[in-house]
């Protein structure tokens, strides 16, 4: 929590429910009874109730706290739990869970903890310098349930080409397109590749499916046919202007779409661009051609993908089937959102369900 959203901390989204539910692609139905339960404004209210004030980024829909500072959420959470009877036993790595005798023991190396109902939600193998080390899907193989592959989600993505590091810093507002995927999303470029919300929210396309090419279209609001025409008229204009002066974009990317497109000049006048010249011109700026040789790794990954497979739980209770008294939920399952407070939202309502499963269980 500590290093999410640049230290700032997005919690959730200001969509509804449903809207943040369609977010989730295929796991949309299975996490749809989890945010009805616990919806994004009610996580707003939860955290005004703590005193955490809150602000709106109305142009992504994310919520922040108001004062840029996760470590005041984190502090409020804390807090919250102790005043609620919760016991913290840090520094005390748990090696491995276990059912005994109608509960479950966690071992660690300061003693074993027994306990009738465990709960699993220790994160996935994103940074792991935090210590989430991907234990917990040894945790869930070991009980023989099935676990999807964790691979890097929401990561920065690497590229082989000089001219996509000498533009690091430039970033555009573009549609990105990998595999299948598309993004209408900010895209950075950086000195090693792509970063940005657009590149990340697709990175999972490379780090499971191992797509090596991205196309960006640089001018997403104008149609191909009305790039080539802007270009036409300003070769026909007195002086004729040159190239970075017909569009709105940098100079620097203007030249890497010429050097892309194959001409000598970065920077040619436009009534010296040959038809050819210029068709393969527009197709660069509609679909700017960006070599991925891969991502920056878990080291890097804002979430992890992949984990314990939907199939195994109870979606409204996140009640494990085959292990009873055991709940997982939060990034140790297979469910992944996009950049924009998604991710913590789906945790704490899956975090909301699971206490109510018990509490149900208790009664």
């Amino acid at each position: 929590m500590l290093s999410s959203g640049g230290s700032r901390c997005n919690l959730t989204t200001t969509l509804d429910a449903k809207k943040t539910a369609a977010h989730f692609g295929a796991a949309r139905n299975f996490i749809t009874p989890a945010l009805l339960e616990l919806t994004p404004q009610q996580v707003r209210s939860h955290f005004e109730s703590l005193g955490v004030a809150t602000k709106v980024e109305p142009e992504f829909e994310k919520v922040f706290p108001a004062s840029d500072s996760a470590l005041q959420v984190r502090n409020a959470l804390e807090r919250d739990a102790k005043e609620a009877g919760a016991r913290f036993r840090l520094n005390s790595e748990v090696t491995g869970i276990e059912p005994h005798e109608g509960g479950w023991i966690a071992h660690t190396p300061s003693g074993n903890v027994r306990c009738r109902f465990l709960l699993v939600c220790v994160g996935g193998k994103s940074f792991p310098r935090t210590g989430t080390t991907g234990d917990g899907y040894v945790w869930l193989r070991d009980l023989g349930l099935k676990v999807a592959d964790p691979v890097p989600a929401l990561v920065p993505l690497s590229s082989p080409a000089p001219w996509v590091h000498e533009l690091a810093g430039t970033t555009v507002d573009g549609e990105l397109k990998i595999g299948k995927h598309r993004r209408r999303r900010p895209v950075l470029f950086t000195h090693k590749g792509l970063s940005g919300p657009g590149p990340m929210d697709l990175s999972e396309q490379v780090t499971r499916g191992g797509a090596r090419e991205a196309r960006l279209d640089l001018l997403p609001e104008i149609s191909w046919e009305r790039v080539r025409n802007r270009l036409i008229e300003a070769a026909g204009r007195a002086g004729s202007p040159r190239l970075a002066s017909c569009l709105p974009l940098s100079r620097r990317l203007v030249a890497a779409v010429a050097q892309n497109a194959g001409c000598l000049d970065p920077n040619p006048r436009a009534n010296q661009i040959d038809k050819a010249s210029r068709h393969r011109i527009v197709d660069e700026l509609k679909g700017l051609r960006i070599p991925i040789s891969g991502s920056l790794g878990f080291a890097k990954a804002e979430v992890t993908a992949g984990g314990l497979r939907l199939k195994e739980l109870d979606r409204r209770t996140m009640r494990v089937y085959r292990a009873p008294g055991l709940y997982a939920f939060g990034e140790i399952l297979d469910l992944t959102g996009p950049i924009g407070g998604f991710n913590f939202q789906a945790a704490f309502a899956t975090a909301e369900l699971a206490a109510r499963g018990v509490a149900a269980e208790v009664a």
